[in-house]
């Protein structure tokens, strides 16, 4: 019988798997070539009047683009796709070729974004995705694959900006804790494709956007930075972002010259009558698979959130709380209401987006005693940086969990959390946490003596934001996920598994 931790690694490899980005594009894209060809995007007619063109961005794309080929056939003249740096090597070492494109394909793969930063390579290809637009008239139609990891893969900065600055100043951003959504907001700022610009250079072409979303909510102007919607912010947003972390004085030239000579007010949706956009896959589709598979295998399972978001240390005290309740259930009866006002004020704090803490907790009281328990959530957290170490988003959370189980067993010697196995895990879905080859992490409450007994103290390496060197020094990083770049990309999925001993 598998034990809990190759359960939980199961649950992220069936959620990952069901957002494959083949079949959730079958799902939305046909072609009907009787009579005038057309494109039926979720069952809406787009007749093929002129030439059918096919750019792409983002970790997903590569299976998109074949699945999108497949459907097209001849009626496609011409396409260019930017991935991910090694993915066409991993996919095929995995054996999954059917995210792969067949030999002789129209389209035109350029692989960039290393350890998903903007690089030379993207900005090449960003460069040719910007020629094909502006190349495009008013018979033609633009089909246009999007995926989390876009930004990256589609830098295109407004001049005169340069690449390295505008990548400085987003580091920074993220280095002082900014969400995904004020580094897109930044970013959009500063590009010619983000930000609805590629759907204003293939204008008066037809645009159709087919998009895997990695964004809590799936704002369409915030995934990959939206380069085919109407952004929703203005350079003054832009400029209220740098001033509340502190940028404003230390702003290279470039970027005060494109801030001040952006329009004052965002673009409204009548200038993209000739776009539609259509997110095909998300998170929530992930975790459902992920709930199926967790009853198959026998456990109760619960779906927090698909938009677990805040703070990687506040998370982890949530999920360390979540468990000690869930342990309590499951070792000695439903839960007692006495332990639950910390949960629900750090509920109130996190405000977590589709969470209803006290559904949840109406779910751990119906927990059988002596059962097992599958709490499942999905996400992205944000990581403060104070150190140098290596480590990503879901590899910092694992280890933070693994300590506050450990200073709370600590605390309750005999308590319910001695008397229950228990395993957490966070993968991020494209199999990439951070600039390191993992994609996260698994733990449970013994880690942090186990990793004591190797020389290993958790708390300074968690100060140097330093968790992979972690997770890879202790018994030789077997705690580590390592799936290698899964061709989707749906945020992270957060595992929590509980059985009474």
């Amino acid at each position: 019988s598998m034990s809990l931790a190759e359960h939980a690694r199961a649950l992220l490899g069936s959620a990952v798997a069901s957002v494959r980005p083949a079949a959730m594009l079958r799902r939305v894209l046909a072609l009907r070539a009787d009579g005038c060809p057309r494109l039926l995007v979720r069952g809406r007619p787009f007749p093929l009047h002129g030439s059918l063109y096919l750019v792409g961005f983002g970790k997903a794309v590569l299976g998109m683009a074949a699945a999108a080929e497949d459907i097209l056939g001849e009626q496609l003249t011409r396409g260019i796709v930017s991935v991910p740096t090694g993915i066409q090597e991993s996919l095929q070492r995995a054996g999954m070729r059917d995210m792969l494109l067949r030999p002789h394909s129209r389209i035109q793969v350029m692989e960039g974004a290393k350890d998903n930063l903007p690089d030379r390579e993207a900005l090449q290809a960003a460069g040719a995705i910007r020629e094909l637009a502006e190349g495009l008239g008013a018979d033609d139609l633009l089909l246009v694959l999007i995926s989390g990891g876009g930004s990256a893969l589609l830098p295109a900065p407004r001049p005169p900006v340069l690449l390295e600055e505008k990548e400085a100043l987003t580091r920074l951003l993220a280095s002082r804790g900014a969400t995904i959504q004020e580094l897109n907001t930044v970013r959009k700022a500063l590009s010619l494709l983000k930000g609805g610009g590629l759907a204003q250079l293939a204008y008066p072409a037809q645009v159709v956007s087919l998009i895997l979303s990695d964004v809590i909510g799936d704002p369409l102007d915030v995934i990959a930075s939206g380069p085919t919607a109407a952004s929703s912010h203005s350079a003054q947003d832009c400029l209220h972002i740098l001033d509340k972390y502190e940028l404003l004085p230390s702003l290279p030239r470039s970027v005060e010259t494109v801030l001040s000579s952006s329009p004052a007010k965002p673009a409204t949706p009548e200038d993209y009558s000739h776009v539609f956009n259509v997110i095909i896959g998300s998170n929530t589709l992930a975790l459902a698979e992920a709930k199926r598979r967790a009853e198959e295998l026998g456990y109760l399972a619960v779906v927090l959130s698909a938009a677990v978001c805040g703070d990687v240390g506040r998370v982890a005290t949530l999920y360390c709380q979540l468990i000690q309740l869930a342990c309590g259930a499951l070792a000695d009866g439903p839960a007692s209401t006495a332990g639950t006002a910390p949960l629900l004020q750090l509920a109130t704090e996190l405000q977590i987006p589709g969470w209803d803490p006290q559904e949840t907790l109406q779910a751990l009281q119906g927990a059988r005693r002596g059962g097992a328990l599958c709490v499942l959530a999905g996400g992205e957290t944000t990581v403060r940086l104070h150190g140098s170490g290596r480590g990503g988003r879901n590899q910092e959370l694992t280890l933070r969990v693994a300590l506050g189980l450990h200073r709370a067993q600590a605390a309750e010697a005999g308590g319910p959390l001695g008397a229950c196995d228990i395993i957490f895990l966070s993968g991020g879905t494209d199999g990439q946490d951070g600039p390191t080859e993992a994609a996260g992490a698994v733990c449970g409450p013994e880690l942090v003596d186990e990793a004591h007994g190797e020389g290993l103290d958790a708390q300074t390496f968690l100060s140097n934001n330093d968790s992979y060197s972690f997770f890879r020094r202790l018994q030789q990083g077997r705690h580590l996920l390592v799936t290698g770049l899964t061709g989707t990309n749906v945020m992270d999925i957060h595992v929590v598994l509980i059985q009474a001993k």
